[in-house]
């Protein structure tokens, strides 16, 4: 192996490189020569010498044997140095020459070009600064294709716009630009392309767009004008569980302090159904688990009696007591926090499905686990200061000793806010005492 290391290093250093160039240039139809050649240049070229490498290829204009050349640059572009050079290099263009000029094509090895064509591009774009080459404020080669890339019938090249907005929505700034230059009307008549019997992969990379691009606060009040959410509903009626995913995942990142949305899609019964349907979903963890969250997330947005009605309406609330015994204490505080703004906006509406779920009982056995995080239970305190003003829920907390277990974490615990949390459920519920002969006597 040293031997051969040595041996290229020497070929390299006498030009053997510009010698089988030139045979490529001067014999382009030869195609045994240039598969022997190419085969030589992938032995020869390491990561050091690929930037020269494929700025020869691009001088060359070797584009009847793209396939080697971009299966040999895809192999190679593991780090972001070489996506640089990669980029600098101009690679991009001939890549997306390439998939302009194959894409009506059916034979095998061309379908195989356009792959590893759509691999490489979307490779460089995993880079940050390679991106952001690649992105330069709207006006690269990559981007400006993405248009004729989503509205073409190839659902690779589909697949390629997709997911290229998707990495080039990873910084707040290309967001905002992409959002001004109508790239979401663009990704959502894309959606309405596959909703009845679509790709599952391109509704997967679509919504992973949208979701990227919702994440700056200002392109969420953009895009809402425009009616993302409204249109993005089509979706509902998917079958297919990732597509479900991200759906429940870009919706709640469009609700995500938006006060006005949370109210509307928080009434919309089908909406609401097809959410409770999902949060009962056995099948698959991920979609019950963004069904609940986006629950919550509605209730802590809206901070609607409306909204806290239509959710028990639809017996959306049992579904986020049981969300408060998440193993994930993100999704566990979500629920507590949408818990205690209902119970604190309607208690009456609520105090049934916390009867019948059994949730002063839960939030106790919370404040009883000492593996629980600190922040969990300053939330359960939270939420069990708001049932307090129900004569059935305080009934309850005398029946499981509430008071003792509060009383040991206000002298044991070692978080301040917990123990302040604890003095404050614990005065909230003597000064009711005083009001109440049934309570704690």
């Amino acid at each position: 192996m040293k031997a051969a290391d040595e041996l290229q290093e020497q070929l390299v250093e006498l030009d053997v490189i510009t010698s089988l160039v030139r045979i490529l240039t001067d014999y382009p139809d030869n195609d045994t020569l240039v598969r022997v050649v190419l085969l030589a240049l992938s032995n020869l070229v390491d990561l050091e010498n690929c930037m020269y490498m494929t700025k020869c290829i691009l001088r060359a204009k070797l584009l009847g044997h793209n396939v080697i050349i971009v299966s040999e640059s895809a192999f190679n572009c593991s780090t972001e140095p070489l996506k640089i050079q990669l980029v600098d290099a101009c690679i991009q263009e001939t890549l997306c020459d390439i998939l302009q000029r194959l894409q009506d094509s059916l034979q095998t090895e061309d379908m195989c070009t356009m792959k590893s064509s759509s691999d490489l591009i979307v490779s460089l774009l995993l880079g940050d600064e390679s991106m952001q080459k690649l992105f330069d404020n709207g006006r690269g080669v990559v981007y400006q294709n993405i248009p004729s890339w989503l509205t073409s019938q190839h659902t690779l090249l589909q697949m390629t716009g997709a997911l290229a907005i998707a990495n080039f929505a990873r910084n707040d700034t290309n967001c905002v630009k992409m959002v001004e230059l109508g790239v979401v009307h663009q990704l959502l008549d894309l959606l309405e392309q596959h909703v009845e019997n679509g790709d599952v992969a391109v509704q997967h990379a679509a919504l992973s767009a949208l979701r990227n691009l919702a994440i700056p606060a200002m392109n969420k009040v953009r895009m809402l004008e425009e009616g993302v959410a409204d249109r993005i509903q089509m979706l509902l009626r998917s079958e297919m569980p990732p597509v479900q995913f991200k759906l429940l995942g870009t919706l709640r990142m469009l609700t995500d302090g938006q006060a006005d949305t949370a109210r509307i899609l928080g009434q919309d019964p089908k909406l609401l159904a097809r959410l409770v349907q999902w949060c009962e979903a056995k099948d698959h963890v991920g979609v019950r688990g963004e069904a609940n969250r986006l629950l919550a997330s509605l209730l802590r947005h809206s901070k609607s009696q409306d909204v806290v009605k239509a959710i028990q309406k639809v017996e959306g609330v049992k579904h986020l007591v049981s969300m408060t015994t998440s193993e994930h204490a993100i999704m566990q505080n979500e629920a507590l926090i949408a818990l205690a703004i209902a119970s604190a906006i309607n208690l009456e509406v609520v105090e049934e499905a916390f009867k019948e779920s059994e949730l002063v009982s839960v939030l106790h056995k919370v404040l009883q686990d000492e593996s629980m995080g600190p922040e969990v239970k300053y939330n359960s305190m939270g939420l069990l200061c708001s049932l307090i003003d129900s004569d059935d829920l305080r009934k309850e907390m005398e029946v499981v000793n509430l008071k003792e277990t509060l009383e040991k974490l206000r002298g044991h615990s070692s978080s301040s806010n917990v123990v302040k949390q604890a003095n404050k459920v614990l005065q909230i519920m003597e000064h009711s005492k005083e009001n109440s002969e049934h309570f704690f006597p």
